[in-house]
């Protein structure tokens, strides 16, 4: 990855001859290794991104130019004092937060703190944020690391609501949820008898009461099997190793059944009718090391059928394991015989098959292969067909199988009948229509189901377009983040950015118009109409019962050692300019901004005490620590708000003991 920069990125494109050469060497290259059992050594070469992969030109790549009747015209450019369109909502990857960027400037316009500590709002400091994610019994955080991966958002009826988001943290089986009024997240909950939580889907409307159109449940994919129970026993053997796919209630967070699988999972997908929730495998033949995991030529993508599974805990068909009270069903092949009764249903796809998505229009899954050059399409008529015992063999619901191009991953959707997806090794995007391959699929030789190629820098892994994920997909705007930025931007050490591409998709041909670097590693994202978000700009004193409603209630309350003081702000003051504790005593400070003024936030950092939060206007928050140090010190705000801000200062006086 340290090789210089191609020519060809400060010189005029190749020749269409050329690029070929190029091209067919580079596809020969990577066939050898992706479409020829990917051996160890090829595996390696080929997800790295080796030279040739990762900076030469890909085969039917999109032409330098194009016509501009066929390219897309519109601007990624937000003048100064214009809003985006769009919110995007990104993970953070192993930083444990979620990202808010307007689309399609792509700029940056809030980190939200979730799995990990932050220094500037002070979450995994305050008393608040720690309820939120979890202590130990003396008051530390369980975890303050973190790995988010996909961010999905709450539906009525097949849109988004606006309401929630939810991501999940792979690296401890844990799923956030995010306030979309005011873009915190208020409730973390961690998953039993999981590890590898990678795939999150909400349901897009409630299957049990058709009256009921909104988001209720959260389905959730586990990728690491494990022994059940997994209490040290039993762990070389194989045949007590088992996955758990997870529902959660959308409004409570708690867990409300797991169903256990055949193989492991890696993405889910939710169907838009609420009936089928679904997830793609990768490793059906439960393999424990790399090698063993890709003897399959087919993989699956699993179909849980939500009402039968309810249904059956309803009817207490379920066991649970001893370390959680959450119901199991037994979602296996050799459990589930008769179609009618079935709790889920296993269609073959190849091979390693990597994401699963819904297409607007609610008729189709996608599952792209990975190492098959190939995307499956899922009818999902027949997936009922199966379950209603009218289809023999679940693979009759596949009607369609493009070749698509190498290292296919991750699939969307511009609501006008065609799909895209990413090409890890290619290196390219891939328009591809539908129907198209569907009457390929068929028999039909005059389908040609490949619309538009365009080449990405480099190794592209997820992709979305605005409102892609919803019943109104606008296609408009393709972002892809790419995993690899090489030579993109200015060399800062062994740590490169990621890079992010934005694609136009309004034409009949793609179009790069922009590109950045982005914090490494965002892994999934969705983009969001701005009308649809309805945030806060100040929040309600009377939500916080803590909240100190009146200065003139400022004071310091002792009970034996445990010191409370109530502070209030106001710029450029804090109720109490200073107050007195002795040595030894735990301080709870609770701090209540008074100020009403839209983007007046406060902060309050106490030196050597490692204590630095903001409160927002109207909002409280209160910190609790052991006063240990004599002496003088200076409390003052952190965060700046008004002319006279070096001001609004105090001094805590530690008393020795």
């Amino acid at each position: 990855m340290n090789d210089k920069p191609r020519e060809d990125e400060h010189t005029p494109p190749a020749t269409n001859s050329e690029t070929e050469t190029s091209s067919l060497s580079r596809r020969k290259f990577l066939g050898n290794a992706a479409l020829l059992g990917l051996s160890g050594a090829g595996l390696a070469a080929g997800l790295v991104g080796c030279k040739e992969s990762a900076q030469a030109p890909a085969a039917g790549g999109a032409p330098a130019s194009t016509p501009a009747h066929e390219a897309g015209g519109l601007s990624y450019e937000i003048k100064p004092g214009q809003l985006d369109e769009y919110y995007g909502l990104w993970s953070g990857g192993h930083s444990g937060e979620v990202r808010v960027l307007g689309v399609p400037s792509g700029r940056e316009i809030k980190r939200i703190p979730v799995f990990n500590r932050d220094a500037l709002t002070g979450w995994g400091l305050t008393n608040e944020s720690k309820q939120v994610i979890g202590t130990r019994e003396d008051g530390s955080l369980r975890y303050d690391t973190g790995d988010t991966h996909h961010v999905h958002a709450s539906y009525n009826d097949g849109t988004y609501d606006g309401k929630y988001a939810w991501v999940n943290d792979k690296l401890h089986s844990r799923l956030a949820r995010i306030r979309l009024d005011t873009m915190e997240c208020d409730k973390i909950t961690e998953l039993p008898n999981a590890q590898g939580f990678h795939g999150i889907f909400p349901d897009k409307r409630d299957p049990v009461d058709a009256a009921v159109n909104h988001t209720t449940r959260v389905f959730c994919g586990s990728e690491f099997a494990l022994p059940h129970p997994n209490d040290g026993n039993d762990m070389d053997d194989p045949e007590k190793y088992y996955s758990l796919f997870t529902c959660v209630d959308a409004e409570s967070m708690a867990v409300r059944w797991q169903c256990r699988v055949d193989g492991n999972m890696d993405l889910v997908a939710s169907a838009y009718d609420g009936k089928l929730a679904a997830s793609n495998q990768y490793n059906t033949e439960n393999g424990m090391i790399y090698a063993d995991m890709m003897s399959a030529e087919r993989d699956a993508c699993v179909f849980f059928n939500i009402e039968r599974i309810e249904a059956a805990i309803k009817a207490g068909k379920f066991t649970k394991l001893p370390n959680a009270d959450v119901p199991i069903v037994d979602g296996r092949k050799a459990a589930n015989p008769d179609p009618k009764t079935a709790l889920t249903c296993y269609v073959p796809v190849p091979k390693n098959p990597h994401g699963v998505n819904a297409s607007p229009d609610g008729k189709y899954f996608i599952c792209s292969g990975k190492l098959s050059p190939t995307a499956s399409v899922i009818e999902l008529t027949k997936v009922h067909d199966w379950f209603a015992g009218t289809l023999d063999d679940p693979r009759k619901a596949v009607v369609g199988e493009p070749e698509i191009g190498l290292g296919p991953l991750h699939t969307l959707f511009d609501g006008r009948g065609n799909a895209y997806t990413t090409l890890f090794l290619d290196s390219q995007i891939v328009k591809w229509n539908i129907e198209a391959s569907i009457k390929a699929f068929a028999g039909d030789k005059t389908a040609q189901p490949v619309v538009d190629r365009i080449d990405v820098h480099y190794q592209p892994g997820h992709l979305n377009a605005s409102m892609a994920e919803t019943r109104e997909a606008d296609g408009k705007w393709l972002v892809v983040g790419c995993k690899f930025s090489k030579d993109r931007y200015l060399p800062v050490g062994p740590l490169h950015p990621e890079n992010e591409v934005l694609i136009d998709i309004s034409g009949d041909k793609m179009k790069t118009v922009h590109e950045s670097p982005v914090w490494p590693e965002p892994h999934d994202f969705i983009v969001v109409r701005r009308d649809v978000i309805k945030t806060r700009q100040i929040y309600d004193m009377g939500e916080f019962p803590n909240a100190v409603t009146d200065p003139a209630q400022s004071k310091v309350e002792r009970n034996g050692k445990k010191v409370t003081v109530y502070l209030t702000s106001m710029a450029p003051a804090y109720s109490l300019t200073e107050f007195k504790v002795k040595q030894g005593d735990e301080v709870t400070i609770i701090l209540t901004n008074h100020d009403k003024v839209e983007d007046l936030s406060h902060g309050f950092g106490l030196p050597k005490y490692n204590i630095n939060f903001i409160v927002n206007p109207q909002e409280t928050r209160s910190v609790t620590f052991k006063a240990d140090k004599p002496g003088v010190y200076w409390y003052y705000c952190t965060h700046f708000c008004h002319a006279l801000h070096l001001e609004m200062r105090g001094r805590m006086m530690v008393e020795r003991a």
